[in-house]
């Protein structure tokens, strides 16, 4: 069974069987299998594939895993993490919506179980380890995809669900980075309400959009009316790159606008496959939940040999374009195939 047809209504779906079954679930007093908590930064179909990564880990590593996938951002996560605090869980593996204000609940969490942080990182928290890409080179390896796309150069817009949370910062500053040529500077940060200029490039704008599906794409309505000739459009989260091509689209400017973005939806690999969109820098959301899950197995039962000196895993990004996007697709579907079973 294909599941990609119905879009956020899957995952929408898939997250509030999530959310019901983690707060069934318990560790009774003098059970031995360890119970862990596994929090995402919100809803979408990036998740689906943690879940599953996670569950893997569960069943290989013999632990209890609590997928849980808030709604409503910091909020969702500070109640969710409450919640398995409760219940007295053995760690929890947390992509952090927003660190600096979230400080005194990663506090609270490296204070009663272990924690590790994956997908975006707060490395000034007391993580024990990060798992995820270097946000930093995967936003690079997106400005390399415009670049080739765009060998003359031109007019950008970036697109965004948040900024402030750290894979975002970095992500963005990545593709700024490498569209005007500069040095490997990860601590580099760019205003978001200036205009951009390099030799080649210029990066008008930073659309942020705050996890509003509706409002990513009327941002990017709002952009094409602002700068009617603008040549390219870059999209950070996963649902950015379907919203940006949908807008384009309907405004017939299909063939103006080059388009990149992140991660792997249906909608934009099929625009891939269709020449409607450029590339995708894709992460792997299964190793997230499969490794964060093995890693909080081992430390449930003192075995701290799981972490590396540099307190960071990384899975390396992949670069999707209409080369690879034929075998990635399929191996896409098969993961989805199995959820919908």
């Amino acid at each position: 069974m294909n599941l990609f047809k119905y879009g956020n209504a899957l995952v929408v779906l898939v997250a509030g069987m999530l959310m019901v079954q983690g707060c069934g679930q318990g560790r009774d007093a003098g059970d031995e299998r360890p119970t862990v908590g596994f929090v995402t930064n919100g809803i979408a179909s990036f998740w689906v594939f943690a879940d599953r990564g996670a569950n893997d880990a569960a069943e290989e590593f013999g632990v209890d895993v609590a997928v849980m996938m808030p709604p409503d951002g910091s909020a969702g996560q500070k109640r969710m993490v409450q919640d398995l605090l409760a219940r007295q869980v053995d760690g929890i593996a947390i992509s952090p919506r927003d660190p600096q204000n979230q400080a005194s609940l990663l506090a609270e969490i490296a204070a009663n179980t272990h924690l590790i942080t994956h997908d975006s990182d707060a490395p000034e928290s007391d993580r024990l380890v990060y798992i995820g890409m270097d946000n930093y080179d995967a936003g690079r390896m997106c400005g390399r995809l415009l670049k080739e796309a765009m060998p003359e150069g031109g007019d950008v817009v970036l697109f965004i669900g948040v900024l402030g949370q750290l894979n975002s910062d970095l992500r963005r500053q990545g593709v700024i980075d490498e569209l005007l040529d500069r040095s490997h500077d990860s601590t580099r940060r760019d205003p978001v309400d200036k205009v951009i200029e390099g030799d080649t490039f210029t990066i008008l704008d930073t659309r942020v959009d705050g996890f509003d599906f509706a409002r990513a794409k009327s941002q990017v309505e709002e952009a094409l009316a602002r700068y009617p000739d603008v040549d390219g459009m870059v999209g950070m989260f996963v649902y950015n790159p379907p919203q940006i091509l949908e807008a384009v689209r309907e405004a017939g400017k299909i063939d103006q606008v080059t388009i990149v973005g992140f991660d792997e939806d249906a909608a934009t690999l099929q625009a891939i496959k269709d020449g409607a969109i450029a590339g995708t820098i894709v992460q792997n959301p299964y190793r997230y939940g499969y490794e964060s899950v093995r890693v909080l197995a081992a430390l449930a039962r003192g075995d701290r040999s799981v972490l590396p000196e540099s307190q960071i895993i990384h899975i390396p990004a992949r670069e999707i374009t209409v080369e690879n996007v034929d075998g990635f697709w399929a191996e896409t579907k098969r993961f989805l195939g199995e959820e919908a079973n």
